[in-house]
């Protein structure tokens, strides 16, 4: 008994070192996808912007050309910050596949963004706090 309680004890004075190391880089990959969300989903707008002049108004190819590399970096960095704040803040695995499907569809990371705050899983963790996702699910 003694032992279990020391091993628990450890545990989470273990994971309080791992939180307060983790949030400065916490914070940094939260403010970059809160950036990225929005990016991406401004590259969608101008990437549908330029289809529709390269394929229906059949004028120009130039915002394809432009918009569609622009698009395509954001959403890899969208969906790297979004893997790896699965990590750090321990999302389950709904709010990842979330994450990670509104990505495909357009302004879908806008709504994503603002239904994962709202929930919590957005919010940058005190320092040697846990984060806040084990007390909010789906």
């Amino acid at each position: 008994m003694e032992q279990d309680r020391a091993k628990q004890d450890q545990a989470k004075q273990d994971q309080a070192k791992q939180d307060q190391v983790a949030s400065p880089v916490r914070n940094t990959v939260l403010r970059a996808f809160r950036i990225l969300a929005i990016a991406e989903a401004f590259s969608w707008a101008a990437l549908l912007v330029g289809m529709y002049f390269k394929w229906i108004a059949g004028t120009t190819e130039i915002g394809v050309q432009v918009a569609g590399p622009v698009h395509g970096a954001l959403f890899v960095g969208y969906g790297i910050a979004a893997l790896a704040l699965w990590r750090l803040q321990r999302w389950p695995f709904v709010v990842a596949l979330f994450a990670g499907l509104s990505a495909v569809f357009p302004f879908a990371t806008l709504w994503f963004e603002g239904w994962a705050g709202k929930r919590g899983h957005l919010a940058a963790a005190a320092a040697g706090a846990p984060a806040a996702k084990e007390a909010s699910r789906v």
